[in-house]
C-alpha cells in the first residue's frame, strides 16, 4: 500500500486489497464440494477479509466517515448509512460462521459442503456490491458534503487507527498478509515475528512443563530449565533416548504411544496420577510439519489440583 493523500483513495485502495482476497476465496469455494480446496489458504481468505475487511477497513468507516457524514446532515437510519451498515453487520456474521465451519469441512457431507459454498457466495456477493456501493455512489456523496477539513480529519483518524492496531508498519503488514493469502497460506509464520530471546522467554514462562522428542526418538528439548519442576531433569537429559528417560515398568507403553503417533492411530494420549499430594496430567501430542511429516512427540505436564478445586467464575476484572 502506498501512502494516501486523499481519505477516499485510502479507501478504495483497501477495497481493491479486499476484492484480491475475494477472488481466492471464491477459487477455493468453487472446489469445496469435490473437497479440492486448500484448507490453509481458505482459511487464510476469511481470516484477512475479517481482520482486515472488517476490523480495519469497516471501523475506518463506521467510527469516522460515517459519524462525520451523519453531522453533515446524512440520516443513520433508513439512508445510505443505514444500509452500508446493515451490510457491514451480514458480512460480519457470515465470515464468522465461515470461520467457525471450516475446520468441520474435510468430514463434512455433500449437503453440509454445498452449504458452506452459499455462505461464501452470498458473502462475495453482498460484498461486491457493498464496494461498488460505496465507490460509486456513498463516497461521492460524502465528498460533495465534506470539508477540506473534514477530508484532513479522516485522513488523521485512519492512519491513527492503523498505528493503533498494527503499528507504524501498518500498511507493510497488510500487504504481507495479502501476499500470504494469495501465494498459499504457507509462506509467513507467526514464529517469524519472534526473537530467540522472546521465544526462550515465553517457552520458560509457560505455566505447564513441556519436553520434545525429536523423529529419531532422542529428547531434544524441556523447558522451566533452572526452575523447580514436577519431574526433576538436568541438562544432561537432551540427546537421551527417550526409553532411557522413563521407568523400566513404562517403557512399553511410552514406545507404543510413538508409535502410534508416527503410523497415525494416535492422535493423542493423556494420564493423570497423584503425585506428592497434588494431582498430576501428563498429555503427549504427536507434532508435524506442514508437509504432514512426523517430526516427534510433545509432552505437557501440568499440577492440576487446583484446577479441580474451582467453582462458579472469576471475571477478568475481578
Amino acid at each position: 500500500m502506498v501512502e494516501h493523500t486523499r481519505w477516499d483513495d485510502w479507501l478504495v485502495a483497501e477495497h481493491e486489497m479486499i476484492e484480491r482476497a475475494m477472488e481466492v476465496l471464491k477459487n477455493n469455494l468453487g472446489k469445496v464440494v469435490e473437497g479440492r480446496h486448500d484448507p490453509v489458504q481458505t482459511g487464510r481468505a476469511i481470516d484477512f477479509l475479517y481482520e482486515f475487511g472488517d476490523k480495519i477497513h469497516n471501523i475506518k468507516e463506521e467510527k469516522y466517515l460515517f459519524p462525520l457524514m451523519h453531522e453533515r446532515g446524512v440520516p443513520k437510519e433508513g439512508g445510505p448509512i443505514g444500509v452500508m451498515l446493515m451490510e457491514h453487520e451480514m458480512e460480519r456474521e457470515l465470515l464468522v460462521k465461515m470461520q467457525a465451519e471450516l475446520p468441520g469441512l474435510a468430514a463434512a457431507d455433500h449437503d453440509a459442503r454445498e452449504a458452506y459454498v452459499a455462505k461464501g457466495l452470498e458473502y462475495l456477493q453482498i460484498r461486491a456490491e457493498h464496494i461498488w456501493k460505496e465507490n460509486d455512489i456513498l463516497y461521492n456523496m460524502a465528498r460533495q458534503m465534506l470539508t477540506q477539513e473534514d477530508f484532513a480529519t479522516l485522513l488523521t483518524q485512519f492512519a491513527e487507527s492503523d498505528l493503533q492496531f498494527y503499528g507504524a508498519d501498518a500498511a507493510a503488514k497488510f500487504d504481507a498478509m495479502l501476499k500470504e493469502v494469495e501465494e498459499g497460506g504457507r509462506r509467513k509464520r507467526l514464529i517469524n515475528n519472534l526473537s530467540m530471546e522472546q521465544l526462550d522467554a515465553i517457552m520458560e514462562t509457560l505455566p505447564v512443563e513441556v519436553t520434545f522428542v525429536d523423529a529419531e526418538d532422542t529428547v531434544a528439548y524441556f523447558n522451566r530449565l533452572d526452575k523447580e519442576k514436577i519431574f526433576p531433569r538436568t541438562r544432561s537429559v537432551i540427546g537421551r533416548r527417550v526409553e532411557k528417560c522413563h521407568p523400566e515398568k513404562s517403557v512399553h507403553m511410552v514406545e507404543r504411544i510413538v508409535e502410534g503417533f508416527k503410523n497415525r492411530t494416535m492422535d493423542k494420549a493423556e494420564f493423570w496420577i497423584d503425585f506428592r499430594n497434588d494431582k498430576v496430567l501428563i498429555r503427549y501430542f504427536p507434532v508435524y510439519n506442514e508437509a504432514d511429516e512426523y517430526m516427534g512427540v510433545l509432552e505437557v505436564t501440568q499440577e492440576i489440583g487446583w484446577i479441580q478445586k474451582l467453582e462458579g467464575e472469576k471475571r477478568l476484572l475481578d
